[in-house]
């Protein structure tokens, strides 16, 4: 029997009477599972109490906006430009378009020729512009047709600067009718353009720094930064030829100065302050 049996932690088993003491195993488990349950609730209702008057407390209220300035800022720099750039070509009127394009091609292939001899590489010489279009004269209220006009002109790169006048000696004597104009260019400006971007930088942290001084906060950091370059092309007064020039007599080589270009960066950038 299991009248000895007492005391919590004791079971009794019905066949045979005997009486087995110690910690049962399974409640304690319970008690266990029990209690970490507990501390999880307690944890959980902590979190959303706090959620709770966090969310309460900005009700009503908008957005802390970042405070920044916005400055600008410019450097420049100055080279000699080492390469020039000038558009030439024909203008070839006939009556029949197999003539005009035989001799626009016949005048721009000994253009391309002589050009060629004065240094001017195949890679700096491009074809520009080929065009033909129909030629009318309109008399009594009626357009007939008159001809053709082919137009064809090519760009040319010319490194050495001092071949400049006498390529465009060149042109006029071979019978060229279209110089439109005269560029000069930097062909690399990479290291000019990052001293100019530096000077554009610290143009606009001195201003910075002035204006915080002024309105008694202090720069933090830069948020955004943006750059901008204008052209790099500086063209010259075009050099034009009245149609029929040239063709025989040599053409005084003109004068042409190459000056100097600059280089100039323009940024904008955003600070944040305190």
């Amino acid at each position: 029997m299991c009248l000895m049996c007492q005391g919590k932690d004791c079971t009794c088993d019905p066949k045979s009477g005997k009486c087995t003491c110690g910690p049962n195993f399974g409640k304690v488990m319970l008690r266990l599972l029990a209690g970490i349950l507990l501390v999880y609730l307690i944890v959980l209702v902590g979190t959303l109490a706090r959620n709770n008057v966090k969310k309460y407390n900005f009700i009503g209220k908008a957005d802390r906006m970042q405070n920044t300035i916005s400055i600008s800022g410019e450097g420049k720099e100055t080279g000699a430009p080492n390469v020039a750039m000038t558009d030439i070509g024909f203008v070839t009127e006939s009556k029949d378009v197999a003539t005009a394009q035989k001799e626009n091609t016949e005048k721009m292939n000994k253009l391309i020729a002589e050009v060629k001899k004065l240094g001017v590489a195949d890679a700096d010489i491009q074809t520009s512009n080929y065009s033909v279009y129909p030629r009318y004269d309109y008399t009594d209220g009626k357009s007939l047709l008159s001809g053709y006009t082919v137009n064809q002109s090519v760009t040319l790169k010319i490194r050495d600067l001092t071949k400049i006048s006498s390529v465009l000696a060149k042109v006029g004597e071979v019978g060229v009718n279209q110089v439109s104009s005269l560029n000069f260019i930097i062909d690399d400006q990479e290291n000019l353009r990052a001293s100019a971007r530096d000077k554009a930088l610290k143009n606009a942290k001195e201003k910075a720094d002035a204006l915080a001084k002024s309105l008694g906060v202090r720069i933090v950091k830069v948020i955004s930064y943006n750059e901008y370059t204008p052209s790099d092309v500086y063209p010259m007064k075009a050099y034009g030829m009245a149609e029929g020039m040239g063709g025989g007599a040599s053409a005084p080589s003109p004068d042409i100065q190459t000056g100097s270009m600059e280089i100039k960066v323009s940024v904008n950038v955003i600070y944040e302050i305190e």
